[in-house]
């Protein structure tokens, strides 16, 4: 009788593959099938050359056909199956597996077949843009709240709030000048600060300000590129600091350099 294996769902952080946490890279050495994410890095692979590495990635809204090969129930099988044969199945998720990863799906599906499982938490994309502009979300005294938000929703629909100091949008490269247009509909007013950033955490990294007045300037630069936009507080330069050096990845065992070029605007 094979002994039922099971799941780790890590976190690999928003980028380039040192942004890791120390616990997710000890238990993606691990692995015998790692099921991952289209955002994950591929020298990944590093830490756990012998496994068996199965690409489940999804690739966004563009609602063309295969677009989204991988659904949400081949994975869902994928990790019960996996399990079953008595593997330990790492499920290697982009940024947090807790922050719009669909975590609650793959544990319900754990969960119906009596397959044990562990989260290991990673680096979101929020956070990662945070530290990428040094533009911290919270503020004291102005910044208290910060909302996630993925802008566009299941359906396919555009939406925007004005719930917190700081509204963070998820997956919006594509609509900026339709999420500018709901910020305004939404009560923030046209002089707000928005700071957007595409592929936050590696060395590609783009950034570029804006208020939500002009925020569809910024489709062009960050067309095609995974991106985050932060309105608000948490989009305000903190005074007397200038924009960070970017600087390049240079593997999971090599010491980071600073770029000769800025990939700011």
């Amino acid at each position: 009788m094979v002994t039922v294996g099971r799941v780790i769902f890590i976190g690999a952080g928003p980028g380039a593959a040192d942004l890791i946490t120390v616990r997710g890279a000890r238990r993606l050495a691990d692995a015998e099938v790692v099921l991952f994410d289209a955002l994950t890095d591929p020298s990944l692979r590093d830490l756990a050359p012998h496994a068996q590495w199965v690409d489940v990635g999804k690739r966004g809204f563009s609602g063309l056909p295969g677009c989204d090969a991988n659904g949400q129930a081949r994975i869902n099988k994928l990790l019960v199956k996996h399990a079953l044969d008595g593997h330990l199945v790492v499920r290697l998720k982009g940024g947090d597996p807790s922050v719009f990863g669909r975590l609650e799906e793959e544990l319900e599906a754990l969960a119906a077949h009596g397959i044990p499982s562990e989260v290991v938490p990673g680096v979101t994309a929020a956070i990662a843009a945070a530290a990428a502009t040094q533009r911290p979300l919270t503020r004291r005294g102005s910044g208290r709240s910060v909302s996630l938000s993925t802008a566009m929703t299941q359906d396919g629909d555009l939406r925007a709030s004005r719930s917190a100091d700081t509204e963070v949008f998820y997956m919006a490269g594509r609509q900026l000048g339709a999420l500018a247009r709901r910020l305004l509909e939404e009560g923030w007013p046209d002089n707000t600060p928005v700071s957007v950033i595409s592929r936050a955490g590696w060395p590609d990294q783009v950034h570029s300000e804006h208020t939500v007045a002009n925020l569809a300037q910024g489709s062009v630069l960050h067309a095609g590129r995974p991106t985050v936009v932060t309105v608000g507080i948490g989009a305000t330069p903190v005074a007397g600091v200038d924009a960070p050096q970017p600087f390049t990845q240079k593997g999971l065992g090599e010491a980071a350099q600073p770029s000769a070029e800025s990939p700011n605007p």
